[in-house]
């Protein structure tokens, strides 16, 4: 595959940086699946929920919006291959990603799992304040802290923050402007493919933002394949799965109950009409075969499952699968 971000690649033309990658297998899901509760003024003035939730088993999945706003490209320039067909579908499911100005429209979400004791896993940590690596495209400053605050979660709660990748759209709470951790009590989990990777990028700002801090106090903690994570009680599972293609290190999280399942998909799919069609490539994939192998995965597993996906950047945060096919 070319570099994305050669001269005259969407990339290069829209000023959007080198960014790592990642791929592997899981499910999916659409169909609003959470209530919504205490609606408050959001980014870009747009009314937004400060949090969906789904109940799985005694976990709860709370969705948290840190942004939202226009992406540096059309739609159609970020997933070229996309027919008219898997279009028409992609609005169907959501309508809100196609603005009037013809530019791609996205939501931000990071996830919370909190399990019975109160305590708190957070998956990845959106866009971050002003100043932060995502600055330079993505709509800041976002507002992670205070859907948090919105959900009744304190940072001090928080003991596991886990980075589906290194994008700076993913990581940009994980630490303030300073490097100091925002989440003082937290171990921080990424895929070692993903360090590994990111380590060989000079031009990295993520790395000096992030990565070397966390390195520095200890917190970040490297995993190769799949781990388990804490979870609530017997009958319940919380799993890191390597979901590789849309970065080298890409993972998921998989939140599963005796009767239910959540998949926290990350960057698997990134806009609808991937929902549409698994087999619609992304511009910016690391590794665009393997991505569309991880999405078809994933997808498939999710419809055996009947699981819920919690998505990072459609505007419904949780979806079901089979009404975008």
């Amino acid at each position: 595959m070319s570099d994305p971000t050669a001269p005259g690649s969407p990339a290069a033309r829209h000023g959007i940086g080198r960014r790592p990658f990642v791929v592997a297998a899981l499910g999916a899901g659409l169909t609003a699946a959470a209530a919504h509760v205490t609606a408050s003024a959001g980014p870009a003035g747009r009314r937004v929920s400060s949090a969906a939730r789904h109940q799985v088993g005694g976990l709860e999945v709370i969705a948290l919006l840190d942004a939202s706003g226009p992406f540096p490209a059309a739609w159609t320039e970020m997933f070229p291959d996309a027919t008219d067909t898997d279009w028409a579908a992609a609005r169907a499911i959501d309508p809100a990603a196609f603005g009037d100005d013809g530019r791609w429209h996205l939501d931000f979400h990071c996830y919370a799992v909190r399990r019975p004791s109160g305590r708190v896993m957070l998956v990845d940590s959106g866009v971050g304040p002003a100043g932060s690596p995502a600055s330079g495209w993505a709509p800041v400053p976002g507002r992670l802290p205070r859907a948090l605050t919105e959900a009744g979660i304190a940072a001090g709660d928080v003991d596991l923050v886990v980075m589906t990748h290194l994008h700076e759209d993913h990581v940009g709470w994980a630490v303030g402007p300073d490097g100091t951790p925002m989440f003082p009590d937290a171990r921080y989990l990424v895929q070692r493919d993903e360090v590994d990777h990111l380590a060989g990028d000079p031009g990295s700002v993520v790395w000096g933002y992030v990565v070397e801090p966390l390195l520095r106090t200890g917190q970040l903690h490297q995993v190769r394949g799949a781990a388990r994570l804490p979870a609530g009680r017997r009958g319940e599972r919380v799993l890191a799965v390597p979901t590789p293609g849309h970065t080298v290190g890409h993972q998921s999280v998989v939140v599963g109950g005796p009767r239910d399942e959540v998949i926290i998909t990350g960057d698997v799919l990134v806009h609808a009409v991937q929902l549409a069609d698994p087999g619609v490539a992304y511009a910016l994939e690391n590794d665009q075969a393997t991505a569309r192998a991880t999405r078809r995965a994933l997808l498939r597993r999710a419809e055996r499952a009947d699981a819920v996906l919690a998505t990072a950047h459609l505007h419904t945060p949780f979806v079901r699968s089979r009404q975008g096919r």
